[in-house]
């Protein structure tokens, strides 16, 4: 079916933008989504139903089938939700998710300590996005819930430390692959000067957003910064509500998405019933990425190296040998308590379920991710970036262009893959020194788009991950975000008008130190009137 052609026109922004106002405004996310879903389908196909009702069946399809054979990205993020839903699962049964709850308050002795266990544990595990806002989850949820924190603020903390910690990390499933975008673009300028990795290890002080949303999740946890809705959640939190499956503002869609495990938890359990799956999740996960990567390595004919493993991983069947292993080792923790094999047979699909509604939101996101692709807003965004502008400009402006696009699309890898080569380019035809400046612009827009974005697969991954209602998360995460963004503005403005990483991250200090102290401000006023 020959589709119509909007890499030019400003209606590629409708299916996004009708999709993104209307889970905003509805709450209903599947809805939301299937109205953009329908509403490009139509576009594409010239305004016939027919053709439209083909293109979206061929669309859905390509999902689970591509190339004739499984689409085995997609499967493999579904593969690994039902593994990960089941050894939570298992999890509760033996005892462990409990134990570990009971172990971490005598220790962690508040909600700020809480708060900032969930922080930490973001940071350190940074292999793969996905993984890190779902394991975290597991881990940390059964604590801050004792404390009383809002599945939104744990929420917030996963979101803002996941991809944040990915993308300046080179050891890790993003680091890999923008190295790899980053590496054309250096042999197509013609840039000797470093490496791919070294162009990335310069980046990262430069990638303003990604530094202060790390920043802003420690200083939100320690301070205890609650402003707009947010603020809503934690004075319901304190007083002992939305933690239970009747919450009484919840969707159908999100009553299905944090529907509690109505799971016996065995009085036998043990912190290392908790602990012990996870760390061979995750040794597994990233053992794998090392496999995989090698095996890609040996089949090019080049040597073993740690970055060149990563830089060639196969994320999605590293995830799979993994949530396999830590299903495996938390089976032992409950069959070693001589728990009734229907018992734990009920547990495995009881922790398969409780995916279905963020596995049935990943498809529709899925779907129109594709929709968006064929409209070509991505293109159409891009074009908005090339004029007649000041160099000194480009920076931010590629900035915002890039989170425009990430939240548009919902994709950072997307966006990752559009814009660094057009920044790339424009930095060759304006002035080669910018390089740097304008790919770290683009790798913090994406990200900023991406956190703000409700189709972003990994905002609906950390929402998942805590359990919360997915536009409960979206909308309270939103300020942090855009406070984040105008620090990341002013580094960048700074960066393009001096060249200087110094002066610029020190403007960005001072923006980020003022923004705090202006959201303390208005916490303490709003909490003082409540």
């Amino acid at each position: 079916m020959n589709l119509i052609d909007f890499a030019s026109s400003p209606l590629s922004l409708l299916p996004p933008i009708v999709a993104l106002s209307l889970a905003i405004i509805t709450r209903r996310v599947l809805i939301s989504l299937g109205m953009g879903i329908l509403l490009g389908a139509i576009l594409l196909a010239d305004y016939s139903v027919a053709n439209a009702a083909g293109y979206i069946k061929t669309t859905v399809s390509s999902v689970f089938v591509e190339d004739g054979g499984l689409n085995m990205w997609n499967m493999s993020i579904v593969g690994f939700l039902l593994l990960l839903g089941m050894m939570t699962a298992l999890l509760t049964l033996s005892g462990g998710t409990r134990a570990f709850a009971e172990w971490a308050q005598s220790r962690v002795k508040s909600k700020r300590g809480s708060k900032l266990l969930a922080a930490f544990l973001g940071v350190f595990i940074f292999v793969d996005d996905y993984f890190n806002s779902l394991a975290v989850g597991a881990i940390s949820r059964p604590v801050t819930d004792r404390f009383y924190v809002s599945r939104a603020k744990l929420a917030y903390i996963l979101d803002s430390t996941a991809a944040p910690m990915c993308v300046i990390m080179p050891a890790s499933s993003w680091g890999a692959y923008i190295m790899t975008i980053i590496g054309g673009i250096l042999v197509s300028h013609g840039i000797e000067d470093y490496s791919a990795l070294g162009a990335y290890v310069r980046l990262v002080p430069m990638n303003f957003y990604a530094i202060f949303a790390l920043l802003m999740v420690f200083a939100v946890a320690w301070f205890g910064l609650n402003i707009g809705k947010m603020r809503e959640h934690e004075i319901a939190a304190s007083q002992g509500r939305g933690f239970d499956k009747d919450q009484e503002n919840d969707s159908a869609e999100a009553h299905d998405l944090n529907e509690e495990l109505d799971i016996r938890e065995s009085e036998k359990g043990k912190v290392s019933d908790l602990v012990l799956p996870i760390v061979f999740l995750i040794v597994a996960t990233v053992a794998s990425m090392l496999y995989t990567g090698g095996q890609a390595l040996e089949a090019d004919g080049k040597p073993f190296a740690l970055l060149g493993a990563f830089e060639n991983t196969d994320v999605g069947t590293s995830l799979i040998y993994g949530g396999v292993v830590g299903l495996v080792v938390a089976l032992f923790t409950v069959v070693k308590q001589g728990i009734a094999a229907v018992e734990i047979g009920r547990t495995l699909w009881i922790g398969a379920k409780s995916m279905f509604g963020a596995i049935l939101i990943l498809i529709f996101a899925w779907t129109i991710g594709s929709v968006i692709g064929d409209m070509k807003t991505g293109s159409y965004l891009s074009t908005l970036a090339q004029g007649n502008i000041g160099t000194h400009w480009l920076p931010v402006i590629l900035f915002l262009l890039s989170g425009l696009m990430a939240f548009s699309t919902g994709t950072s890898w997307g966006t990752f893959g559009i814009m660094l080569p057009i920044a790339g380019d424009m930095a060759g035809a304006t002035d080669l020194a910018l390089m740097l400046p304008m790919l770290s612009a683009v790798l913090a827009g994406s990200v900023f788009g991406d956190h703000c974005s409700p189709i972003s697969d990994t905002t609906i991954l950390s929402s998942t991950g805590a359990r919360c209602n997915h536009i409960d998360h979206v909308a309270t995460q939103l300020p942090y975000a855009l406070s984040v963004a105008l620090v990341s503005c002013i580094g960048f403005i700074a960066l393009g008008f001096t060249a200087s990483v110094a002066i610029s991250f020190a403007a960005a200090s001072v923006a980020f130190v003022a923004v705090c102290v202006a959201l303390s401000v208005i916490s303490k006023s709003k909490m003082a009137a409540c």
